[in-house]
């Protein structure tokens, strides 16, 4: 693995290729990546990002997901990075 992210521009880079994400993209993605191999519901991810009660929060985290895997994974449909566990989260795999 080689991410690598860039605060002040929200790039996210994977050996040598540059991916820009929106900041709440960018805030989720740096939360996992801040806690690899972690598993995390997306209320604690959206508390983490929003800084604010997480209400019905399940779509919009798992939307925002979504987004990131289309920008940063290889095959969306098949994550290696940010990978989902049935009824518990999301996960940012290092291995």
């Amino acid at each position: 693995m080689n991410f690598s992210l860039n605060q002040e521009e929200r790039i996210v880079t994977n050996n040598g290729k540059q991916y820009h994400l929106t900041p709440k993209e960018y805030e989720i993605l740096q939360f996992l990546m801040d806690h690899p191999d972690e598993i995390f519901t997306p209320e604690e991810i959206y508390t983490s990002t929003w800084k604010e009660k997480p209400f019905q929060c399940r779509p919009i985290i798992s939307v925002h997901v979504r987004h990131i895997r289309e920008k940063i994974e290889e095959d969306p449909s098949n994550p290696k990075w940010i990978r989902s566990f049935w009824g518990r989260g999301y996960r940012f795999d290092t291995k």
